[in-house]
């Protein structure tokens, strides 16, 4: 029986002007994580696009402190403001107390799960998102993550590792040089690629455990029926040639690809 398909795009980061393609979906549901690294360039185009918006901890001290940088025009108390998170959730031990208290006025939710040392704060907002978000579909949400990548490795391990323990959600870890997400072996996968904001490069690495048969279509270097593994080929610096790429694997595959600056 052939797999089911699921496709994917990053048409969340086109300009709010441009309209959104037949293949990205009007109906997808975005909510934003927004962890404790430096917030990329693209931060209020994505808040914007949000039906949730959390901050993880320390998260809300880089929205504080880093809306007002990427809006240098405006007024930084409007834009505080503007940009207020619907819920801070985490183990409380990076937001600044003035931070806190900053939001909690506006009617932030703070939730303290500091109880909770087995799990990163990125796992406790997805466990949130997906199960409190209000909506009655949640087949086409899709939680997008700024500041998962960069900083202490241990720390990147950790939100990839999310992606595994969510691998039925959407999730995708995003810096200002590339995104990363989860290409779950239950699906044969179609990548739809906006040239005008990512690639060429891109990759497919089979962590966690080894791939014995990988297919693709619409890269420079395609693999067919081909074994990958740590200590054996990764494709790594790939290229992006078509519109579209297609995956089909025996095993979970996280797809990274550049972002043009």
């Amino acid at each position: 029986m052939p797999l089911p398909a699921m496709t994917h795009s990053s048409a969340f980061l086109l300009p709010a002007s441009t309209p959104p393609p037949s293949n990205d979906a009007a109906t997808t549901t975005y909510a934003l994580v927004v962890l404790n690294q430096r917030l990329p360039s693209f931060a209020p185009l994505l808040w914007s696009r949000a039906r949730l918006r959390l901050c993880a901890d320390g998260g809300a001290n880089r929205v504080f402190d880093g809306m007002p940088e990427l809006l240098p025009g405006e007024d930084p108390a409007e834009v505080r403001a503007r940009y207020k998170p619907d819920v801070i959730k985490g183990d409380m031990d990076s937001i600044r107390p003035e931070v806190m208290d900053y939001y909690s006025n506006l009617g932030t939710n703070i939730v303290d799960e500091s109880h909770d040392q087995d799990t990163t704060d990125l796992h406790k907002c997805v466990s949130f998102i997906t199960r409190d978000l209000p909506v009655s579909d949640k087949s086409n949400l899709c939680i997008l993550v700024l500041g998962a990548l960069g900083g202490r490795f241990d720390h990147e391990m950790g939100n990839i590792n999310v992606l595994y323990r969510f691998s039925s959600t959407k999730i995708v870890l995003l810096s200002d040089d590339c995104s990363i997400f989860l290409l779950p072996k239950t699906h044969t996968h179609e990548i739809h690629i906006e040239k005008s904001i990512e690639g060429p490069h891109c990759g497919l690495i089979p962590i966690g455990r080894p791939s014995t048969s990988t297919t693709t279509t619409g890269l420079r270097w395609n693999l067919d029926n081909t074994s990958m593994s740590y200590g054996g080929l990764v494709s790594t610096s790939n290229i992006v040639d078509d519109d579209i790429v297609t995956v089909t694997s025996d095993s979970d595959l996280v797809w990274t690809i550049s972002l043009r600056n």
